[in-house]
């Protein structure tokens, strides 16, 4: 008996089988009405968000070029009743760069040693567990109740010497505090782009460097955080975002004052100990539901921290793209 020999196809007709089937199923034509209704309401709502976010990011701009002078980045606010007679915004632009500088130096060195010890070691595994809710938990709370938690710890005598005291009465508003508690606001990111990075490294690549000597410790100094670079950076540049974006730490732990107000005379680590303000509180006491109301300026200075923000983005963006262009590890 012959075999059976199937009859080739029609010409332009493409061959049944496993790939055809699987076009035929990935057809949104051939999916049920609820499933269409679905994904016409995703579709719907990712370009609502897009126009949302262009809508923002247009408007500030618009809004604040009309506003914004080169002289308000050197000109610090003074008290005054017309738009020139009340200066700009220097003192907000160097508090936000002095806090942002603070909390990174805290929360990347951190957030890097944490994630390794969970990704690598994670003994006692009890221990570590606890670790990791305990920084899921951070993330997950609101900054003013960390605010509030850091008005109670940098008010204590003990800590008297990172901020402003009088008389044995310990402020503890400064920008040491504020530094400090916005670092707890960066920490999780970090701490979660890091131990991506790490995870994403072969076992194989750990045998190999164990098989020629290596301890882990040199391991992990010399082969994996050197590899997990591009993702530890795109995480310090995610919590330097969130950093620069908080209000409510720098209301509380701050002062929110309009001009800084230095322990010392001569800037330096005395200034660290006074008060100050950031571009977050600048916008904010100058909104028309403000104190101050003065909209031109809140324009003027959202103008300026939404460059930094869109700045921060390109950056991630940048690092996603020549990490991906250095290729990826395969198991």
């Amino acid at each position: 008996m012959g075999a059976n020999v199937a009859a080739p196809p029609p010409p332009g007709q493409a061959a049944p089988g496993p790939a055809a089937d699987r076009g035929a199923a990935d057809t949104s034509a051939a999916w049920r009405l609820s499933d269409r209704i679905g994904l016409a309401l995703c579709w719907a709502f990712g370009l609502l968000f897009c126009a949302i976010a262009i809508a923002i990011v247009v408007y500030l701009l618009v809004k604040g070029i009309q506003y914004v002078r080169p002289a308000m980045l050197w000109t610090p606010a003074k008290q005054g009743f017309s738009e020139a007679e009340s200066g700009g915004f220097s003192d907000a632009l160097l508090g936000t760069l002095i806090v942002a500088t603070l909390g990174s130096l805290i929360a990347v060195p951190v957030g890097v040693g944490v994630a390794v010890w969970l990704t690598e070691y994670g003994r006692p595994s009890t221990l570590a567990r606890i670790v990791e809710s305990t920084i899921e938990a951070i993330a997950g709370i609101p900054s003013i109740v960390l605010a509030l938690f850091g008005t109670l710890i940098f008010s204590s005598a003990a800590l008297g010497f990172l901020s402003r005291t009088s008389e044995g009465v310990v402020f503890g508003r400064s920008f040491f505090a504020a530094g400090a508690m916005l670092s707890l606001v960066a920490l999780p990111l970090v701490v979660a782009s890091t131990r991506e990075g790490l995870q994403a490294i072969p076992q194989h690549v750990r045998e190999a460097s164990y098989a020629v000597g290596k301890t882990k410790a040199a391991t992990t100094r010399r082969i994996l955080l050197p590899t997990a670079r591009p993702q530890v950076a795109t995480g310090a540049v995610l919590g330097l975002g969130r950093i620069i974006g908080d209000t409510a730490i720098i209301v509380v732990l701050l002062g929110a004052t309009q001009n800084f107000g230095p322990v010392g005379e001569t800037f330096g680590l005395q200034w660290l100990r006074g008060t100050g303000t950031t571009l977050t509180n600048f916008v904010y006491a100058n909104s028309p539901t403000g104190d101050l109301n003065r909209p031109e300026k809140a324009y003027a200075a959202a103008f300026v921290l939404l460059l930094l923000v869109l700045l921060l983005n390109a950056v991630v963006d940048i690092i996603h793209r020549r990490a991906r262009k250095g290729g990826t590890w395969s198991s």
